[in-house]
């Protein structure tokens, strides 16, 4: 989208802990040899915005269809059931989702304003127009319909023109000319209001070089928020796409996106700052039964720990609902098993991100972040392995501090295991129900998540276990693991 506005580890080893005022520390030699993922926390190598989890809507009609199928439905702005009950839920749950309002068809989409001379049709298959569809128009009716239900959501205005564009391209010194353009028009529309709309762009797929001119020629402060858009596993039509999720080198791919990006905005000096603006995975409405299942959640989930280490602030799935890349059901509104790790992730991973490093196997993918609203740190576990169980210990890089030290030795007290074992952390294990990577269905701890018959979201309750016990990762899961007791002075 274009310039916008937002409105809005495993042999048991000797464990040292060293009690400080009531918090302990794990001694990072104990596990030498083990396996063990390696959390500095005595700075945070990034932080996120406290709305990170973002999804966005769509504005196909339901006659929008990708290789033969039509995955749209009554699922997009134009006619989404804004009183269904669990989208309602869905939404509430999160108090409050960011939502970013947009797509292809923003380029080709007119609002009413109640002028009889402009008639407000609807949009009509057109093969020769671009995307496939004719100008459109949104009735002034569904406008209110829409700022009513989000009070707080995200629009963005145009779409991919960024790069070498999708259907269309503008160069970057025009498109920052435009950005500037708009700046004013803000800051003369907003003028003495204590807050104002964010500008952000451009909603399309990163180019280096555009990019650094965009951000070059709107610095220090014309651009609020560069957005790009990441679908790297390719058309929806693509039988590999499990096999591709599944890869942890394929993975690793798109660090490098993040990285650039984020040394762009570094060395221009800029206040501008990055998010995901979309993120669909595989484009061309996602693919049935993988965009929309358990395997899933672990491309979305490494897309979350990856960007958030690179400095992104939010990140914006396409799509809360519709396609096939929902984390809602197009039809039902059943949560799909990506919704359930969104909300894991908004409820449990705080806003600072720790440097976290794991010495074992490249199927382990390990993330971790200063807890959201509680002590210690909340770490993200995931398996790529299908065949084998890994049980991890969580450790630290130089966490004391000088005065930590200090107060080691004031209270001179090194508890042994029996006291050790009173402290607790909690756990979430998502796993596939019956084993199907492809199941929309999740378990938590065991337990299938499904909303009950008033379309409420179900609790998501932890497990209790001891602290001197490793993680344990089975296949093919994810692990949400957060540690109260962890000493981490980064999250003071």
């Amino acid at each position: 989208m274009a310039a916008g506005l937002l409105l809005k580890m495993v042999a048991f080893c000797v464990w040292a802990f060293f009690w400080l005022g009531g918090i302990a520390t794990m001694s990072t030699t104990a596990f030498a040899g083990g396996d063990a993922v390696v959390v500095d926390a005595r700075s945070a190598v990034a932080t996120t915005d406290d709305d990170f989890v973002c999804a966005t809507l769509d504005w196909w009609p339901p006659d929008k269809c990708d290789y033969g199928t039509c995955s749209w439905g009554r699922a997009t702005l134009l006619n989404l059931n804004l009183s269904n009950k669990i989208l309602l839920n869905a939404v509430k749950a999160f108090s409050p989702l960011k939502l970013r309002l947009g797509g292809s068809l923003q380029d080709m989409l007119i609002y009413d304003t109640g002028d009889s001379r402009q008639p407000c049709t609807s949009f009509v298959k057109n093969t020769s127009a671009m995307f496939g569809f004719s100008q459109g128009c949104l009735p002034l009716h569904r406008w209110d319909e829409l700022n009513a239900f989000f009070q707080k959501s995200g629009v963005l205005v145009g779409n991919e023109l960024s790069g070498s564009g999708v259907g269309a391209r503008i160069d970057a010194d025009q498109y920052a000319a435009d950005v500037i353009t708009l700046k004013h028009i803000i800051d003369s529309t907003y003028q003495g209001n204590p807050s104002k709309p964010l500008i952000l762009a451009p909603g399309g797929f990163f180019d280096a070089a555009w990019f650094t001119e965009l951000v070059s020629k709107t610095k220090p402060g014309q651009m609020d928020v560069i957005t790009h858009h990441i679908y790297n596993l390719g058309p929806g039509v693509d039988d590999h796409l499990i096999q591709k999720i599944l890869d942890p080198s394929y993975l690793d791919g798109e660090a490098s996106t993040f990285s650039n990006l984020q040394g762009i905005l570094k060395s221009a000096g800029t206040s501008t700052v990055a998010w995901v603006g979309e993120a669909g995975g595989a484009y061309n409405s996602g693919h049935h039964l993988v965009t929309d299942a358990f395997v899933f959640s672990f491309w979305y989930l490494d897309q979350l720990g990856m960007s958030s280490k690179y400095d992104t602030k939010s990140y914006c799935r396409q799509t809360l609902v519709g396609g096939n890349y929902g984390l809602l059901n197009t039809t039902t509104f059943e949560p799909n098993p990506d919704y359930y790790s969104a909300l894991l992730w908004h409820r449990l991973m705080g806003t600072k991100v720790l440097s976290t490093k794991f010495n074992g196997t490249n199927k382990i993918r390990a993330y971790g972040h200063c807890a959201r609203n509680s002590e210690g740190i909340t770490m993200l576990l995931i398996n790529l392995d299908g065949n084998n169980t890994n049980h991890i210990y969580v450790t630290s890089e130089g966490a004391q501090t000088q005065s930590a030290r200090k107060e080691s030795r004031r209270f001179g007290h090194i508890p042994g295991l029996g006291e050790a074992a009173e402290l607790t952390r909690e756990e979430y294990h998502l796993t596939p129900k019956d084993g199907n990577l492809q199941s929309q269905q999740v378990l938590l701890n065991g337990n299938v998540l499904a909303t009950d018959a008033n379309g409420d979201i179900p609790k998501l309750e932890p497990v209790q276990v001891e602290g001197t016990q490793p993680i344990t990762v089975g296949p093919y899961s994810i692990v949400f693991a957060h540690i109260p007791s962890f000493y981490a002075p980064a999250c003071r």
